[in-house]
């Protein structure tokens, strides 16, 4: 009875709260103690997944995005929701919890238009120049005359080539997510609308590679990006370890983990404001480089190299547009909160001089002290024989004494500026593997990602060089491919537009509705298998290259890729098609 008259008061009428505490004063306080109990039952039942809603109110209770309003429909694959399961439910109270502390929360479903309300639009210039502008893309400068024995004019040849064409790749894909339908811009001749899509980079794949073979690119993905991190803790490690003997890479190696893990963990609105001000003291610390170590490199030009072959220019440019090929699999990532009112081309611009800028600066610097370390032994012993970027700096800055290690420590300290995004997209490339894996909430794969990270990269900063080159050129061989069938989509079977008809983005968790992937998935096998004969690494040289051609591989690959892509997507949709109107005619 007590429960029913309860039941009967409106809450939200205080007349109401008062009589049926005047009329039940003894056993009021069991009253709260029993709503206070339903409340419970209703959290685990409703928003903790019992039983899927299909309405947008679990989307109102449980979204906690900083960037996002309240009323902003966020619903993630509810279709996809398992009965109650103890641990997910635990996860989803960890993450209200943290979200109360403006930790983003959000998982891969793409972001409504409405809720897209960021107009700082500089910042995709500084996002890409931060996690550009690094001890990491001088360390790959830094592999031309160091491992493939080439000259600094050569090196920075290769570079300013590699790089003005393979910048446009990761540009183009962050406005295919990122930019509004009204406005246009001229890529390669083709007209761009961009979609308002919204979706990570993983998601928007979808639309090629269908439901089940997106899975594919995913789980390289989260490969590539724990391959990077690798890199870039191993880099800090050794620049750190080089300001003083008392100190190790492992010792590095967890400081920049440490720091990776805390920037990528808040999420989004915290990853940007980091990355607009990262950049600051890697600026003035390749400057305070340049300044001193100019004599040397000016006499260093003059000094004469064996000529290059064609396997070691091919080689090295292979490395370099791995390293810039890698980003396309993750730009579109760092937009999806952005307003949709900027033009394409403002969008483009901002990605492209960001990449374009950050990329040649550091590798030219890169390869030109590289050349010239030989020739001045103090850098020579730094470099420690072409095995320790961090050492070779550490060695060039040493001339201003304490500064100069300031600098050193600060280089090594921003290089979370690549491992945040890195990891941030490992977290949400493992959450595009499947719906199940998507409801394990971001914050865990980070968790993950930090513990694998750690003991690998002590690892593998024994062999530096070996692991480096290895990394970066199995991240451009799948990612050639992958960046072919994505492009190859877009600009023939998309009509190179971005509207709601190219891109249904409601179907983006459906099987049913999206692409079978089967022309994908046979493309890229072809063009990996295509490309096996034309490797050339430490554990395989395939027959083409050990004569004489170099690592040809992604070159070849993605070729293959695109026009594979392209004859066997235009034979799907023929015989779509074809079906289409067959069925059409029995029914007339």
């Amino acid at each position: 009875m007590l429960f029913k008259a309860f039941a009967s008061v409106n809450i939200e009428d205080g007349k109401g709260m008062k009589s049926l505490t005047e009329a039940f004063p003894k056993d009021f306080a069991l009253v709260k103690q029993w709503l206070s109990l339903a409340t419970t039952v209703h959290d685990l039942v409703f928003i903790n997944g019992l039983v899927p809603l299909t309405t947008s109110s679990v989307d109102m209770v449980t979204n906690t995005d900083p960037q996002v309003p309240v009323k902003a429909s966020l619903t993630e694959e509810p279709r996809s929701k398992p009965p109650g399961f103890a641990p997910l439910r635990l996860l989803r109270r960890v993450s209200a919890f943290l979200a109360r502390w403006g930790i983003e929360t959000h998982g891969i479903a793409p972001i409504p238009e409405e809720a897209r309300l960021e107009t700082r639009f500089y910042q995709m210039f500084f996002v890409w120049f931060s996690a550009s502008m690094n001890i990491l893309t001088f360390s790959t400068g830094t592999v031309g005359p160091a491992f493939f024995n080439l000259g600094v004019r050569d090196s920075i040849f290769v570079i300013i080539v590699v790089d003005l064409i393979c910048c446009l790749v990761p540009a183009f894909s962050y406005v295919l997510n990122v930019c509004d339908a009204r406005s246009n811009l001229k890529v390669w001749s083709s007209a761009v609308f961009g979609p308002k899509l919204g979706t990570r980079a993983m998601v928007q794949c979808r639309f090629s590679w269908g439901y089940y073979g997106a899975a594919i690119p995913s789980i390289l993905n989260v490969f590539t990006m724990q391959g990077f991190l690798i890199l870039n803790c191993i880099i800090g490690g050794q620049t750190i370890a080089s300001v003083s003997p008392h100190l190790d890479d492992t010792l590095g190696i967890v400081i920049i983990g440490v720091i990776s893990l805390a920037v990528t963990f808040f999420g989004y609105r915290f990853l940007h404001w980091y990355e607009c001000i990262a950049w600051i003291p890697n600026v003035i610390a390749f400057i305070v480089l340049l300044a001193l170590g100019y004599p040397h490199l000016h006499t260093n030009q003059y000094t004469s190299v064996p000529a290059p072959t064609v396997a070691s220019v091919l080689s090295f440019g292979s490395t370099v547009a791995a390293s810039i090929l890698s980003w396309c699999t993750m730009t579109s990532d760092y937009g999806v909160y952005h307003s949709p009112v900027a033009s394409s081309f403002r969008i483009f611009i901002y990605t492209y001089l960001g990449f374009f800028i950050a990329s040649f600066t550091t590798h030219a610097l890169g390869a030109a002290f590289a050349a010239a370390a030989p020739t001045v032994p103090a850098w020579n012993v730094g470099f420690q024989n072409s095995s320790s970027v961090g050492g070779l700096v550490n060695s060039i800055l040493m001339p201003v004494g304490g500064f100069g290690k300031l600098l050193t420590v600060l280089v090594a300290l921003t290089i979370p500026s690549a491992c945040a995004p890195t990891m941030y997209t490992f977290s949400t490339s493992s959450m595009a593997i499947s719906g199940w894996f998507s409801l394990i909430p971001r914050w865990v794969y980070i968790l993950i990602s930090e513990a694998i990270l750690i003991p690998i990269a002590i690892v593998g900063a024994k062999t530096f060089y070996t692991t480096f080159v290895d990394i970066l050129s199995f991240i451009g061989y799948w990612s050639a491919a992958y960046a072919a069938i994505i492009l190859t989509e877009h600009i023939l079977f998309r009509g190179r537009s971005f509207t709601e008809e190219a891109y249904p983005i409601s179907t983006w968790d459906s099987a049913k509705l999206l692409p079978s992937g089967i022309p994908a998935v046979f493309a890229f096998f072809c063009g990996f298998g295509t490309l096996i004969p034309f490797m050339s690494q430490a554990w395989y040289v395939g027959p083409v290259a050990r004569r004489g051609s170099g690592d040809c591989g992604l070159y070849v690959g993605f070729v293959v890729a695109g026009i594979t892509y392209a004859t066997f997507r235009g034979m799907e949709k023929w015989y779509a098609k074809r079906g289409s109107v067959a069925k059409e005619s029995e029914r007339c």
